[in-house]
């Protein structure tokens, strides 16, 4: 099962991976934070200091097109914000 779904790169995350060393990563919504920690220093190779998620639920949309009123759902997701420790980073842009 893969714990780490895909980092969230916006420029907010960017803002506070820059000054506090918080990146933010979408992950599996059964996944605890012990197994985030676990999984952020495997793939990183990083030390970890702290892991804060959040849940959030799918929404309710609607649209109207020329064949009628569409709704639908957006997908709920899981997020990690990860603290790591005083002067470790990570760049996510050394693979492009």
């Amino acid at each position: 099962m893969a714990i780490i779904i895909k980092p969230i790169i916006t420029e907010k995350m960017t803002a506070q991976g820059e000054k506090l060393s918080r990146y933010g990563f979408i992950v599996s919504k059964t996944a605890n934070k012990l197994q985030i920690k676990k999984a952020v220093k495997e793939l990183y190779g990083v030390d970890v200091e702290e892991v804060n998620t959040m849940n959030y639920a799918g929404k309710y949309k609607s649209r109207f097109t020329k064949s009628g009123l569409l709704a639908g759902r957006t997908n709920s997701f899981k997020k990690a914000i990860v603290t790591l420790a005083k002067g470790e980073t990570i760049d996510f842009y050394s693979n492009i």
